[in-house]
Parts: C-alpha cells; sequence; structure tokens
C-alpha cells in the first residue's frame, strides 16, 4: 500500500546494454523460458543482460551471491487497475468487520466505505485512509492477521474479470522471475504494499519465500498473551517503502545494491536509480501500461500507477521502458477452468 498523498488519492477514487549474447545461448535459454515475450528490444535487453553477467570467464561475470533482482508488486507483477488490491482488502476488511462496529453506520469514514460512496472516502484523504489501515490491519497479533490476509487472498475476486486476484499477475512476468532464478538469481518484491499483507501468498504466487518481501509496515510489538508469546500489530505507520524509501528499504534488509530493478511507476523511480547507479552491467525497466485491449492504458494522468517523470528519463538513465502492448504476445495467465 503507497501512502504517499498523491497515491492515496489514486488509492481512493536494459538499460541499454549492449554486450553481444550468442544467438546459440538464447536458444538454449531464453527461448524457451520467456514464451510470453515477443522479440524486441525488451527482451532483447533483459537477455543480454543475464547472459553477461551469468557467462563464466567473461569480464562483466557476477557471481551468484551477487545476483540480486527487485521487483515492484502492484503494476510490475499483478494488476493495480481499478484499485490497489490491498485496498480491496480494506474495503471488504470494513464490511466484515461491521457488525461488531455499529458505530461505523454514523462515522466517516467508515461509513462511506459501508456505503461503498467511494468519492467521499477519497475525500477523507490521507487521515482518513490512515483511519481505514489502522482499523483492519492493527489489533492483530502477525499470526492472525497472516490468516485474515490469506483467507482473504484465497476467495476475493478482481471487480472487472471476475478471477482471483493470484491470476491478474502478469504471465511474462512470472516467466522472467522463473528466467532469472534459473539463472542464479535471487529475486525480491520490494512494493509500496503492506508487508504482511504480501507475505501469505507471495511465495504460492510467484515463488518469492516471505523473508524476500519487503514493503511497508506498521509498528509491532513484542507480547505475551496467557502465556504464548505473539507479536501484536500496532495503529502506527511504521515505514513506508515507496519513492526514496524503496532504496532505504534495499539497503537495510538485503545489504547488496540490486542488478536489476523493475517497475512500472513514479514511485520506482528511486529504486531503479540506485540499483542501476552501481558498477558493471545493471538493468533498469518500467513496465509501460499502454495495452487498452488486453488489460489498461495509463501512465502519465493516472491516480494510480503514474508514470511520468521514469517515460521523461529513461533514455537518460539508459532504462528500458517495456511496452505492455508491443512486447507482451499474452498478458494474464490462461484462465483456470
Amino acid at each position: 500500500m503507497k501512502f504517499s498523498c498523491a497515491v492515496i488519492a489514486g488509492l481512493l477514487l536494459g538499460a541499454g546494454l549492449t554486450g553481444q549474447a550468442s544467438a546459440e545461448n538464447d536458444r538454449s535459454g531464453a527461448k524457451d523460458s520467456l514464451p510470453s515475450w515477443n522479440h524486441g528490444p525488451a527482451r532483447k535487453a533483459v537477455v543480454e543482460f543475464v547472459e553477461r553477467v551469468t557467462r563464466e570467464g567473461g569480464s562483466d561475470y557476477v557471481p551468484p551471491a551477487e545476483r540480486i533482482a527487485v521487483f515492484d508488486n502492484d503494476g510490475t507483477l499483478w494488476s493495480e487497475q481499478p484499485m490497489y488490491v490491498q485496498l480491496a482488502f480494506v474495503l471488504d476488511r470494513i464490511a466484515a468487520m461491521s457488525p461488531e462496529h455499529p458505530e461505523w453506520k454514523d462515522k466517516q469514514p467508515f461509513k462511506a466505505v459501508l456505503e461503498r460512496d467511494i468519492r467521499t472516502v477519497a475525500a477523507s484523504g490521507k487521515k482518513g485512509l490512515v483511519e481505514l489501515l489502522m482499523a483492519t490491519h492493527a489489533g492483530l497479533t502477525t499470526e492472525e492477521f497472516e490468516r485474515v490476509a490469506g483467507e482473504w487472498i484465497a476467495t476475493a475476486r478482481h471487480p472487472k474479470t471476475g478471477r482471483p486476484y493470484t491470476e491478474m499477475v502478469y504471465q511474462p512476468m512470472l516467466e522472467l522471475l522463473a528466467y532469472l532464478r534459473a539463472s542464479g538469481f535471487k529475486t525480491y518484491i520490494v512494493s509500496g504494499g503492506g508487508i504482511e499483507f504480501m507475505r501469505p501468498w507471495a511465495e504460492k504466487t510467484y515463488g518469492i519465500p516471505p523473508e524476500q518481501v519487503i514493503g511497508s509496515s506498521i509498528r509491532t510489538r513484542f507480547e505475551v498473551q496467557d502465556g504464548r508469546p505473539v507479536i501484536l500489530r500496532l495503529p502506527e505507520v511504521d515505514f513506508i517503502d515507496d519513492k526514496e524509501g524503496k532504496p532505504v528499504a534495499i539497503n537495510r534488509f538485503i545489504g547488496r545494491r540490486p542488478l536489476a530493478a523493475f517497475g512500472n511507476s513514479d514511485g520506482d523511480f528511486q529504486m531503479l536509480q540506485w540499483t542501476t547507479a552501481g558498477s558493471g552491467p545493471r538493468l533498469g525497466l518500467f513496465v509501460h501500461h499502454d495495452d487498452g485491449e488486453r488489460e489498461v492504458a495509463y501512465d502519465r494522468e493516472s491516480h494510480i500507477g503514474q508514470l511520468n517523470r521514469g517515460l521523461d528519463e529513461a533514455d537518460r538513465h539508459g532504462w528500458v521502458v517495456l511496452s505492455m502492448k508491443r512486447d507482451w504476445k499474452q498478458v494474464f495467465p490462461v484462465q483456470k477452468p
């Protein structure tokens, strides 16, 4: 969940690498690993980068321990339209909790949520959103919250497609994650979303274990309840993993500068900036949502996943701007029967 003021409003309403990879290596490696990617500059940049840093004996070889790739989640690994998935969780959670809180029927912004009056919810601004977040995310132990989030994601459906949210992931990005891991990379999520909201389902959905999920958090406290040690979630914001917070979180929790960073919005700009400022081959890539037929077309004017500065400065930094329309053969996985 991204907590910056600009993103709160939205919630509510290679890197140019030119190393020569052999055609034989591409045929034997990436061809079968990236079947949903069209041949073009984005795929070429990814493959050439991976070939360069994994070719033993090459001047750009990077040991496996240093091969780290970081991914934003919302809009990069799965759909963030028409609203962030965690916001949908908040709205559903308010509805589920409302029988225990009859006062919410007359108290804003809860009243607006229960009436699905998103315009009024939006008008409550940052203060209102934080109030909703704390009501739904705090007061539980970490184990209790993990259970609640896991049960919700197992049954919740996307409002437009009717598919489970975990099927609204981008098939080409699933392939990219697997391709990088097969090439010795460790893959991390570095998202503005809540860290403990993502951890219950990230491994099953993306193959990324909980300890490799980094996100925004609220404060916690160790307690002993009825003789049992627990970690209690408190109604206080701890860390916002967005924009400048992403490099800070990477340094704090990973301790190595990544070789590759993937995002889709200006909230990821500093993560790409930090990643590609390192020495040797680096890859920074933005997923550009320009496919209005198979997904949703949005960038500069969007309240969700706005990509403005990234488009303007990608060339200067040598970053790849991937066109969803041009570079992907397929957007979502084949729907399960």
